[in-house]
C-alpha cells in the first residue's frame, strides 16, 4: 500500500499548528495518527485534492506541483498582513510498498508475454 508523507519545509508568518519538520503520514485512505505530528483543517483542505491523484501514480509535474518526484503544496492561510497566522509549505513524498512495485512489474511482464505472437 502506498504512503504519502507531507513534511513541513517552510513556514511564512506564524503557524499556530505546525513547526518546521512536522509531518502528516497518509497510508491508503487513512491518516496514520501515530506517525503524524499535527493536522490542521486549513492545511488538510489544501492537501486533499492531490492525495488520491498522487497515490494513484500521477506525477507531481503532471499536476503542476513540482518538477521532480516530490510535490509541493501550501496551506490556505495567507498569513500577514491578511491573517495573524501563516502559510505552510509541504513537501509530499509518495512511498510505494516494495511488494506492490514487484507485483506491478510482474503483471506488466505477463501482459507482454500473453500478447507476444512472434517467434523471436
Amino acid at each position: 500500500m502506498e504512503r504519502l508523507v507531507a513534511k513541513v519545509v517552510k513556514i511564512r508568518g506564524k503557524c499556530p499548528v505546525f513547526k518546521l519538520g512536522d509531518k502528516i503520514v497518509i497510508e491508503g485512505p487513512k491518516v496514520v495518527l501515530e506517525e503524524t505530528d499535527a493536522i490542521c483543517t486549513h492545511a488538510f483542505a489544501s492537501l486533499l485534492p492531490y492525495i488520491v491523484a498522487l497515490r494513484k501514480g500521477i506525477k507531481p509535474h503532471e499536476l503542476g506541483l513540482g518538477k521532480g518526484e516530490k510535490a509541493y503544496v501550501q496551506c490556505l492561510d495567507p498569513g500577514p498582513p491578511y491573517t495573524d497566522g501563516g502559510t505552510v509549505i509541504f513537501e509530499i513524498t509518495v512511498i510505494r510498498d516494495e511488494a506492490e512495485k514487484s507485483l506491478e512489474g510482474s503483471q506488466g511482464s505477463n501482459k507482454r508475454s500473453r500478447y507476444h505472437t512472434g517467434s523471436c
